[in-house]
């Protein structure tokens, strides 16, 4: 999908193809919520649900990696309509950025004013261990990329759009309230977003901590930053699958897949919780 390409019209002909397996003309959607790698049980939770395989969405973009199933599940979670992204693409899959966040753009489509991002992350901080969950206060691009680089569509959204907001604080003392009802323990914290795929150099972490990361992964900046072009508000959240501090651990994908496993039925039951009840527009 080439920066220059017309993007509207391929939204259009993705909700389009989304239409046809949903009766209805109304919103598809109220809130999207976007699962990152070992994180895809949350998608199990819909009801009356609707599963589209992303390779049955018109110029929807596939993931080749695991731990990613692939589909989009239409349906509620309460009395809240959701689209729930079961994995994501990554820009390191061979992806341009334009691609990586057009998901994002279907969901605004849909008709979502609220998306949840979720992601499995290293941790930084000293505080930080395995199986933590962490709300996202910020972000730190550090991919390279920006996936609003080339024309703009002021009907997507404007040229220059915001970030210094990019993290709703309304919407995460919400989430505190939440985890608090719900007996999860929440951490906060800003999340730095490399290209990958490799994994980060002790140099890299010792740098990344001095700019002011709490966490790094290799994805969610981009999702974000569209999201926020699009006028959607953000909640994010990483799951912490290994640590980055102190006695560094080699880290490995199956790794990463396991930890995030372990902490699946507390972030489950956080997800489940905060999705139900997440207030409309502001």
């Amino acid at each position: 999908m080439p920066a220059d390409s017309n993007l509207a019209e391929r939204i259009a002909i993705a909700l389009d193809a989304v239409r046809a397996r949903i009766p209805g003309d109304g919103p598809l959607a109220d809130v999207g919520v976007v699962l990152g790698s070992g994180l895809g049980a949350l998608a199990d939770e819909v009801e009356d649900a609707t599963p589209i395989p992303y390779v049955d969405i018109p110029g929807f973009p596939v993931s080749t990696v695991a731990g990613h199933a692939g589909r989009l599940v239409i349906g509620r979670i309460g009395e809240q309509r959701v689209a729930v992204f079961q994995g994501r693409v990554h820009y390191y899959e061979g992806y341009d950025m334009q691609e990586v966040t057009f998901p994002v753009r279907l969901l605004r489509a849909l008709g979502a004013h609220t998306m949840v991002v979720t992601n499995a992350a290293g941790g930084i901080t000293e505080t930080l261990r395995v199986g933590d969950i962490v709300v996202l206060t910020d972000h730190i691009n550090y991919t390279g990329a920006n996936p609003l680089r080339g024309p703009n569509d002021e009907s997507l959204g404007p040229r220059f759009p915001r970030m210094d907001d990019a993290y709703d604080e309304e919407l995460r003392r919400f989430a505190y309230e939440v985890a608090q009802e719900s007996d999860v323990p929440l951490r906060e914290g800003i999340y730095l977003a490399l290209a990958g795929p490799s994994y980060e150099t002790k140099a890299e972490i010792r740098f990344f901590k001095r700019i002011g990361a709490d966490l790094v992964g290799m994805s969610t900046a981009a999702e974000v930053i569209v999201a926020r072009h699009g006028g959607m508000r953000v909640l994010g959240f990483s799951c912490v699958t290994n640590i980055l501090h102190g006695e560094y651990e080699d880290s490995t994908h199956e790794q990463v897949l396991a930890s995030a496993r372990e902490a699946a039925p507390r972030f489950l039951r956080l997800m489940r919780a905060i999705v139900r009840r997440l207030p409309g527009e502001s």
